[in-house]
């Protein structure tokens, strides 16, 4: 520890005024090794890879000692290797400024997830998020394209932490007074043509019950009249216990099918409303939907039922 402390505190005075590069990358070296053995690989790979990095010839016994402990090191942290387009541009990893080496960036991390930020002035932020991976390299490429006049008019770009902003494009002036239909008017036609959908699927899954129950009457009327069964059995004094239940199930057909046809005219009213909607802010804006207009046709069989809605809105 004693070691570390006094590398350390030897790095941070080094001055190239008094001191030479070879001096400098021994004691980043030798810090580095202390940090090794202290088990702290990052910071033990940074000062290594950065003693080996100056190109000033080390002595060879101690050149290799050092690439002997930036492996070890590398090999249970992740590297990233970053070009930046501009190169002048600050770059951030987790919020932190990565002081820019000589030559490309060459950062390691502990194995997480990492995000690396880079901005410029003049330049839209990026940013990338990389999943760090236990002894990999992994290789990053960010270009920041150029800010909008108005972007670069409103201000400096957003601090490391903040969230990039958005860019407003130029292309569509903002001129003129709103639009009617972003006013509530929008809305209702919104809720209407909900409305007009919502009946005119509850009146199809009335109908299609119907007509199930209707099918199921008229196969037992044909095994019944297989029995000998007329129409005027039921109607008898004598009738079979099972005429009940044949009543019950006509209720259950016509009850059904009354209620399809409500829900299908109460969607119809709903369709007519909604359509009329934009006929009368044609009338009184002036200004409607570029299509001619909107038609709400409900449709029903004695198999299935729904609506058809034609137009734009």
């Amino acid at each position: 520890m004693a070691a570390y402390a006094a590398y350390k505190a030897a790095f941070e005075a080094a001055d190239p005024a008094s001191s030479t590069a070879s001096e400098r990358a021994e004691i980043a070296g030798e810090l580095g090794l202390c940090e090794l053995a202290l088990n702290r690989p990052r910071d033990a790979a940074e000062h290594l890879a950065w003693s080996l990095s100056q190109g000033e010839p080390l002595p060879l016994p101690l050149q290799r000692r050092f690439e002997i402990g930036l492996r070890k090191a590398a090999f249970v942290v992740a590297e990233l290797r970053l070009a930046v387009d501009p190169p002048d541009a600050e770059v951030f990893v987790d919020g932190k400024v990565i002081v820019r080496p000589e030559g490309a960036y060459q950062i390691f991390v502990e194995p997480g997830r990492h995000t690396v930020r880079a901005r410029a002035l003049g330049r839209e932020d990026a940013v990338h998020v990389v999943g760090a991976v236990t002894g990999a390299e992994h290789e990053i490429v960010m270009h920041l394209p150029h800010t909008s006049t108005s972007d670069a008019e409103e201000g400096t770009p957003a601090s490391p932490n903040e969230a990039p902003r958005a860019v407003r494009s130029p292309a569509t002036p903002r001129t003129g007074s709103p639009s009617p239909w972003a006013s509530w008017p929008g809305t209702a036609r919104i809720g209407g043509i909900a409305l007009t959908t919502a009946t005119a699927a509850a009146g199809a899954v009335f109908l299609v019950r119907a007509h199930v129950v209707h099918g199921d009457l008229r196969e037992g009327d044909v095994a019944r009249r297989a029995q000998g069964w007329t129409s005027h059995t039921c109607r008898e004094a004598s009738a079979p216990a099972s005429c009940a239940e044949i009543h019950d199930q006509v209720n259950e057909r016509n009850l059904f099918a009354t209620l399809g046809k409500v829900s299908l005219a109460t969607s119809a009213v709903f369709g007519v409303a909604t359509a009329a909607s934009f006929f009368t802010e044609i009338a009184v804006f002036g200004a409607g939907p570029k299509a001619t207009g909107v038609r709400v046709v409900p449709m029903a069989t004695s198999e299935r039922a729904g609506v058809l809605l034609e137009g734009a809105w």
